[in-house]
């Protein structure tokens, strides 16, 4: 019992992880289970004779949709963050945000705050790659003119 307790304490952080892993398990097992009772219905309708309706056959071919978007919602999200990005806050606030954390987290590791140090190195080198990452991204994306 002890080992087990020790064991969770040294990774309770995987809970997470583990938990976005077996949430989109289950959202693709239900995307499956959508699909195939289109294609049961599908074959009910060829099995009697009948002409398949032209909106089944269309829900077949279309991607599937997270579940954030199925209201339109993508649409008036993408309308509220045009102008946004457009004045050109959408990157450099990525970019200002990665890197003053990789800063603060280098300065804890030089310092060797709470002598944890090699665990600060390891968040400063994440953190930095994050800044390098948005700060190209920002450089190079085209904003949208609408």
């Amino acid at each position: 019992m002890d080992t087990f307790e020790d064991l969770f304490r040294s990774y309770w952080w995987l809970l997470f992880p583990l938990s976005w892993f077996i949430a989109g398990g289950w959202h693709s097992w239900l995307n499956y289970r959508k699909h195939r009772d289109n294609l049961d219905l599908i074959r009910r309708f060829a099995d009697s004779g009948k002409e398949v309706p032209a909106g089944l056959l269309d829900k077949l071919s279309a991607p599937i949709p997270d579940d954030w978007d199925d209201d339109g919602y993508r649409g008036r999200r993408d309308r509220r963050y045009r102008g946004y990005y457009r004045r050109g806050f959408g990157g450099w606030y990525q970019v200002a945000l990665f890197g003053s954390l990789a800063a603060g987290f280098g300065y804890a590791s030089y310092i060797d705050i709470y002598g944890a140090g090699q665990a600060f190195t390891i968040v400063a080198f994440v953190m930095a790659s994050m800044f390098l990452a948005t700060l190209v991204a920002t450089l190079t994306t085209r904003t949208p003119k609408d």
